[in-house]
């Protein structure tokens, strides 16, 4: 069990990305866009290869230039939707105790999904929820855009040197990178380029995690090396 840390030290934040950050939804993305690839008759590996590192709307835009981009996103949702009901979800090791020993107000999640599937996902895999949820819908821009993880800080009261960003992919590494925060990577055999640290797993950072939170970390960004 996560032990909750001390309350000593200056104020920070920690933010997490939440799929593949989180909970574990690289089967469940797969598989939704393998159902949209085949409805419109496209190669579902081809398609998720470029969903992978594009928003839906770029992506509908290299993969199906002929169709109607908003009946495309409609076709996308709707699938999203019954996965969140349906689809198998599991969280990622340590989750549920790290978030519970964080202090109330002092993290949030700031995801590229939508804030009513993460609350379905976070009720499925009984992870508690923060006062804030940064989503798609909240920000013009989205990731590798800083504006996400600048709206939640500002909607934290934080300073982005004082924030903490916990991410899996490279496009959220850049978020955080560009809005001038301290970057940990998590959930990848190799780490991501620009990332200030990355461990193997979400279980492994923890603890560091709550001492960041906690004031005890000297971690603040410097450049983009990465520390292993």
């Amino acid at each position: 069990m996560i032990s909750e840390p001390g309350q000593s030290g200056a104020m920070r934040y920690v933010l997490f990305d939440v799929d593949g950050t989180l909970i574990d939804a690289v089967d469940n993305q797969r598989l939704v866009w393998r159902t949209w690839a085949e409805r419109y008759g496209l190669d579902p590996v081809e398609v998720y290869r470029v969903a992978l590192r594009t928003r839906p709307i770029e992506t509908f835009a290299q993969v199906a230039p002929d169709q109607d981009p908003r009946e495309c996103l409609a076709a996308l949702h709707a699938l999203e939707d019954e996965d969140v009901r349906s689809g198998a979800y599991t969280a990622f090791d340590g989750a549920s105790e790290l978030l519970s020993a964080l202090r109330p107000g002092a993290w949030a999640l700031v995801t590229s999904n939508y804030e009513h599937r993460v609350r379905g996902r976070f009720a499925r895999t009984r992870l508690p929820v923060p006062d804030l949820v940064v989503d798609a819908a909240a920000v013009a821009e989205g990731k590798p855009s800083p504006v996400p993880y600048l709206q939640a800080a500002a909607r934290l009261g934080a300073q982005p040197e004082d924030c903490l960003v916990i991410e899996d992919a490279p496009s959220g590494v850049q978020s955080g990178l560009r809005a001038g925060m301290t970057v940990w990577g998590v959930n990848t055999p190799e780490a991501v380029d620009g990332e200030h640290r990355h461990f193997g797993s979400l279980r492994e950072v923890a603890r560091d995690i709550l001492a960041f939170a906690s004031g005890h970390h000297p971690d603040r960004p410097e450049g983009s090396a990465t520390m292993k």
